[in-house]
């Protein structure tokens, strides 16, 4: 099965040519520091083994956070951290989509949508969460992360949510749970996370591009029961880790040799 690197590298001129003029230009960044990846072209790290006398040349790594290769290690650290501060709590994977007439002003304006979706969700989560019918804590505790495209590769934004079935009382002495089955109505969080986000781009110039009809229509919210905290680190979770890991700057010069 070829790399991304290796896709990119013999298609991506091809894609430039014909969606280049439409493509972010945070996106138009990515495709050359994939290619480049470990080829030399950003330079290279000499290792000399003064055991054995070897002397290694390893390209370097571009660094770029949507690279697979460079962010393995970066995407496994920081799933064993989230694993090692789960609780003993059953756990809910909360997805917030926004409606497919809304994403076309979404992708042209990613940084304010993005921070609005993240707002607005988590807003939302809140603010049911402290309603005593369901929970009763202002302290739920929980993390996001941003899935942009689905199964079939269309651009699909969303933000996954891996919540503790409950949340510290307010003097934070002890746990107020959920039931095991069902965090909070879905209905009424999709309802709410419009509003929010309605809110947060009604503060922007961003707003009159926006289609009226999004406003009356449904918005999607999903919430489904994964049981343990390891399971909702698992499966669907674990495949959108790579967007947590932090940006590197590639250096374009060749290292001084390296001994050991």
């Amino acid at each position: 099965m070829p790399s991304v690197a290796e896709v990119l590298r013999q298609y991506g001129p091809e894609y430039l040519q014909r969606f280049g003029d439409r493509m972010p230009a945070e996106h138009r960044k990515v495709l050359p520091a994939i290619t480049a990846c470990r080829t030399g072209e950003l330079g290279t790290i000499h290792y000399h083994c003064p055991s054995c006398g070897a002397s290694h040349v390893m390209g370097r790594s571009c660094g770029n956070r949507h690279c697979p290769t460079c962010q393995q290690d970066k995407t496994r650290a920081w799933l064993d951290k989230q694993t090692s501060r789960l609780l003993a709590s059953p756990y809910f994977l909360i997805t917030f989509t926004v409606p497919e007439k809304l994403r076309a002003v979404v992708r042209r304006h990613q940084r304010v949508c993005y921070a609005a979706m993240f707002d607005a969700s988590s807003e939302a989560l809140k603010l049911l969460a402290a309603d005593p019918k369901y929970i009763g804590t202002s302290k739920p505790g929980f993390f996001g992360v941003l899935h942009t495209w689905g199964r079939t590769l269309d651009y699909h934004p969303h933000v996954h949510y891996v919540v503790p079935g409950g949340g510290l009382s307010d003097d934070g002495q002890s746990w107020l749970p959920s039931r095991a089955d069902f965090f909070v109505p879905v209905k009424a969080l999709s309802k709410i996370f419009r509003a929010k986000f309605r809110d947060a781009l009604q503060k922007t110039p961003l707003y009159p591009q926006l289609p009226a009809q999004i406003w009356n229509q449904d918005w999607v919210v999903d919430c489904e029961p994964v049981g343990s905290g390891q399971a909702a680190l698992g499966g669907r979770a674990r495949t959108i880790m790579l967007v947590c890991a932090p940006s590197i700057i590639p250096r374009r010069a060749t290292s001084a040799p390296i001994q050991g």
